[in-house]
C-alpha cells in the first residue's frame, strides 16, 4: 500500500506548501508513482505544479465532504510521475459540513482507500491550523513530516503541534509516526539560525533531517512559473537539499 505522508504545521509561512510539492516531484523523479493531495483551501498547491485551479471542477473539497470518489478528481501533471488532486476556496467550508457527519474524523482515511494501491506515496499539504480538516488528514495518514522555520516563533509554536499529535496518536491513529522534520529557510550565516536549529535537533534528534533548505530567491520564484524547484532550476542548492530529503524518506521506507 502506499504511503501516506502529510505536510503538517499550524503555523503558516515555514514552506509547508513549498515542501509538499517539491518532496513530491523529487520522489517522481526517483521512479516513484506520487499523487499530491492539496488540502489548503488557498489552493497554492495546485498553482505550484502547473494546475490553474479557477478551472478545476472536482476538488479536494468534493472528496472529503463525500460528493465524489477520488479517482474523478485526479488530475495528471507534466512532472515525471506526479499526479494531483487539487483544490480550491470551496475547502474552506468543509469543516463546518463536517460537523454532522458521523465518524467525521475518518472522512479522509475512508476516501483514500480507492487508490491506496495505485501510488507509492500519497503527499498531503495540510492547511495552516490544527482544525477538523487537518485532524482528519493526521487520522488516516502513516506519518506526518514537519517543516520549522529557523526562527524563534517556530519554537514556540512546536509545543502545541506536538500535544495535538500526542492527542491524535491516544484517539484516533496510534501509529501515527513523525516521518521526519525540515529545517526551512535556513541561513547558517546567522546565530538565530544556528541556535534555533539547535534546539529543533534536542527534541528531535536524529528526526531532523540532515539537509536544510537554505533562503533562496530561486525557490520563491519556481511557484509562479507552476514549476517544482527540481524543473526550474536543477542546479539549486534547494534542488539539492529536496532530492537527499526524498532518498531520506525511501531508506525509512526500505
Amino acid at each position: 500500500m502506499g504511503k501516506i505522508i502529510a505536510v503538517a504545521n499550524q503555523k503558516g509561512g515555514v514552506g509547508k506548501t513549498t515542501s509538499a510539492i517539491n518532496i513530491a516531484a523529487c520522489l517522481g523523479h526517483f521512479g516513484k508513482k506520487v499523487l499530491l493531495i492539496d488540502a489548503d483551501p488557498q489552493g497554492n498547491s495546485t498553482s505550484g505544479v502547473g494546475v490553474d485551479k479557477e478551472k478545476v471542477e472536482i476538488s479536494f473539497y468534493d472528496v472529503l465532504i463525500g460528493n465524489e470518489p477520488i479517482e474523478k478528481s485526479v488530475v495528471e501533471t507534466q512532472w515525471e510521475n506526479l499526479s494531483l488532486c487539487p483544490c480550491n476556496i470551496d475547502l474552506a467550508g468543509a469543516e463546518i459540513e463536517l460537523v454532522g457527519v458521523s465518524d467525521r474524523e475518518f472522512q479522509f482515511s475512508k476516501s483514500l482507500e480507492p487508490v491506496r494501491n495505485v501510488y507509492d506515496y500519497i503527499i498531503v499539504d495540510c492547511p495552516p491550523s490544527l482544525g477538523l480538516i487537518t485532524i482528519n488528514i493526521l487520522s488516516g495518514s502513516d506519518s506526518i513530516l514537519i517543516p520549522l522555520q529557523c526562527e524563534y516563533f517556530a519554537l514556540e509554536g512546536l509545543s502545541q503541534l506536538m500535544n495535538t499529535l500526542r492527542k491524535i496518536k491516544s484517539r484516533y491513529n496510534e501509529n501515527l509516526a513523525v516521518e521526519g522534520v525540515i529545517l526551512t529557510m535556513y541561513d547558517g550565516r546567522t546565530n538565530l539560525t544556528l541556535q534555533v536549529a539547535e534546539e529543533i535537533k534536542k527534541y528531535f534528534g536524529d528526526k531532523v533531517f540532515k539537509f536544510p533548505v537554505p533562503r533562496s530567491v530561486r525557490l520563491g520564484e519556481a511557484p509562479s512559473y507552476g514549476e517544482p524547484i527540481l524543473y526550474y532550476d536543477k542546479r539549486s542548492r534547494c534542488t539539492e537539499a529536496y532530492l537527499n530529503i526524498a532518498k531520506d524518506i525511501l531508506e525509512n521506507h526500505g
